[in-house]
């Protein structure tokens, strides 16, 4: 079908939007497939009431409590997830006393706070507030904070964590290949202590126990590893016409879901271009954002270390405020890491624990 027009609309998408309207985007496969713009004589978001379980959700994971706060044995607490991802927080404020191996899930952990050292078969990772950890289903690991307020967000997947392809913007594009870091052997073959590789595999965990240290590999090769990379390698693509969906900020992808990196950068300069995200209707995808640093002015009353989901159904959009004072601003001032899920994300009772009921009602003016 080629595309249509009826009625009072805008030229091209997030520009130049008729004066007291307010423009939606209905689309399909997130933002990759058949698109209609809706033209609104009411924010879609002017909701009066709720009334069954669909809403959207925010969570203040800054008061979740994983047992690995206070128990070196203890583990990250899930809080979100579906057969596709699991999305949980860590907050170890010492080394594991153990090594890992997850059979189960391919791991992606993001650093909110803290300082360390991940050591992994193929050697040990560095790591800082900002990276992107990836690691790959059955690698054994160990988790070494320097620091003792420590964050972690943690996504684990079914899939494996891949680079998005670029297409028609090259392989430069969101961030230069040559920064992402990839570890060198350190195997330390001195350490005759026993040790225990805790596995998980088929929902259950399994220990194995090694009369010396698991980190024994003195070489490796292919295209199978762990490696990081930072926020702030990550270069956004933009637009100084007209806002670009968030797609555009994609930085993994994996089944069932694609990650993205919102960083800093200029605000659109055409005087007609919308500044803040546009309204749309999540209906292929669920839609999860966490905030790491900076300003969130298109949300009232978030802080950084808290999470929102908006599941599909339902509209998402800026804050009344944000809409009114987009013209303020010349820029963005925020880090954040969204993931959206395309089989609906449950809360489960990690994140039922620390929800705000109430975050549907800051859309009320």
């Amino acid at each position: 079908m080629y595309p249509l027009t009826k009625g009072k609309v805008a030229r091209q998408a997030h520009v130049g939007i008729p004066e007291g309207t307010f423009e939606e985007e209905h689309g399909r496969k997130g933002f990759y497939g058949k698109t209609a713009h809706l033209y609104h004589a009411h924010p879609p978001t002017g909701w009066i009431r709720f009334e069954g379980s669909l809403r959207p959700h925010k969570f203040d994971l800054n008061e979740a409590r994983p047992t690995d706060l206070t128990d070196p044995r203890g583990v990250p607490l899930p809080f979100l997830g579906n057969a596709d991802v699991r999305l949980s927080v860590s907050r170890r404020p010492a080394p594991m006393p153990f090594y890992c191996r997850n059979a189960d899930w391919d791991e992606l952990w993001f650093v909110h706070r803290g300082q360390g050292t991940v050591e992994t078969d193929f050697g040990p990772l560095p790591f800082e507030s900002g990276d992107y950890l990836v690691i790959p289903r059955a690698v054994t690991y160990r988790i070494v904070p320097e620091t003792t307020d420590n964050f972690f967000l943690l996504v684990e997947s079914k899939g494996e964590f891949d680079q998005p392809e670029k297409g028609l913007i090259g392989q430069h594009a969101l961030y230069d290949p040559g920064v992402i870091v990839v570890p060198e052997p350190d195997p330390q073959l001195a350490d005759t202590r026993e040790w225990e590789v805790r596995i998980l595999a088929d929902g259950q965990h399994s220990s194995v126990f090694y009369p010396w240290n698991p980190m024994d590999v003195v070489g490796w090769k292919g295209d199978l590893t762990a490696w990081k990379i930072n926020l702030r390698d990550i270069r956004p693509v933009m637009s100084h016409r007209a806002h670009l969906p968030p797609s555009v900020h994609t930085t993994f992808v994996t089944g069932g879901a694609v990650v993205c990196s919102f960083v800093p950068r200029p605000l659109e300069e055409d005087q007609d271009a919308l500044r803040v995200p546009f309204f749309h209707r999540n209906t292929d995808y669920d839609e999860f954002l966490f905030y790491h640093d900076g300003d969130f002015f298109s949300r009232d009353n978030i802080r950084a270390g808290m999470a929102t989901l908006h599941p599909r159904g339902i509209h998402h959009g800026p804050h009344p405020k944000a809409l009114a004072n987009q013209r303020k601003k010349t820029h963005t001032d925020e880090y954040a890491v969204m993931l959206d899920g395309l089989n609906p994300i449950r809360v489960l009772e990690g994140g039922q624990a620390v929800e705000d009921p109430n975050y549907w009602r800051s859309w009320q003016g």
